[in-house]
């Protein structure tokens, strides 16, 4: 196929993604790889459209660095704008396959460079300043309350189903390569949970945290929510990740069983868990059988 009928025959961007996605579940891959790939590749769409770069042809290197440069600014940790660059790359190779495009404007795109740093964690002051400007918010309240006393993924908040909480516990389903698990749900995370059921827009879904018209919230919006009033609260260095590691860290100092905690983070090593406790100063585990309460 020559040059000239690729172009003629060129589709758009946004209408070649649900073909690539196709393949990639005809090949077998995982659904959580599908839905991973779906949600990182909406996103260039979306940003492309926004430099009116809507046919394959017309996106060169420069449009997709300057994607990646932007999640960056965005605070995307290096490792996750990785994550969706190798989607990027993915789907640009893909489109060679399939004779969309002659040349693959993505190989010459460097990843991110991921430095190896201790993840960081809130001081009970920071966390309590987090708390007091998320206040009148009932619904980011409870997602930073629910983070900082289950140490949930910000993923598994964004996917909680109402029918997985109980009175005294969040069932995790099982997804990717993370088995099913059950987490206890302490007091202040129950009494916050409450008050924003009692909030929550009555409308059919079976999320927890949905939007006015009854979407799930996404990851993203969480997690731009979240900056924000870390940056109301002058701790602007932090980001939602940390609260999952705060809440690892004052579990460990306050000597809970290392191996409950390791069940209830999701980790699949116990050896993933003893790593944190350098980082909390702790030398011997305790055996507390109950978590704390932040």
């Amino acid at each position: 196929m020559n040059p000239a009928s690729i172009i003629m025959t060129q589709d758009t961007i946004k209408n070649l993604l649900p073909k690539f996605i196709e393949d990639l579940k005809t090949k077998g891959r995982s659904p959580s790889t599908v839905l991973a790939y779906r949600a990182d590749l909406e996103q260039l769409v979306l940003f492309l459209q926004g430099k009116s770069k809507v046919l394959p042809d017309q996106v060169k290197s420069a449009e997709l660095e300057a994607f990646r440069d932007t999640l960056l600014a965005d605070k995307y940790t290096p490792k996750s704008v990785s994550r969706k660059l190798n989607a990027v790359k993915t789907f640009f190779r893909w489109m060679i396959a399939e004779h969309y495009i002659t040349v693959d404007p993505s190989i010459t795109v460097a990843h991110p460079k991921i430095e190896s740093t201790l993840p960081k964690f809130l001081n009970p002051l920071e966390y309590r300043a987090l708390r007091d400007v998320v206040r009148n918010d009932t619904r980011i309240a409870a997602i930073v309350e629910l983070i900082l006393q289950t140490g949930m993924r910000i993923s598994e908040v964004a996917s909680l189903k109402t029918a997985n909480v109980k009175a005294g516990e969040i069932k995790i389903e099982a997804y990717a390569t993370q088995p099913e698990r059950t987490i206890p749900l302490n007091k202040p995370a129950k009494d916050v949970l409450d008050s924003y059921l009692v909030i929550r827009p009555k409308i059919e879904s079976e999320y927890v945290f949905i939007s006015k018209n009854g979407k799930a919230l996404a990851v993203r919006n969480i997690r731009a929510s979240i900056d924000r009033y870390m940056q109301k609260a002058e701790i602007p260095s932090y980001s939602v990740n940390d609260l999952r590691t705060t809440f690892i860290v004052e579990n460990l100092k306050g000597g809970v069983d290392i191996v409950l905690l390791s069940q209830v983070s999701g980790h699949k090593r116990l050896s993933t868990t003893e790593r944190y406790l350098e980082l909390a100063g702790v030398t011997e585990p305790g055996k507390k059988p109950v978590l704390q309460e932040l």
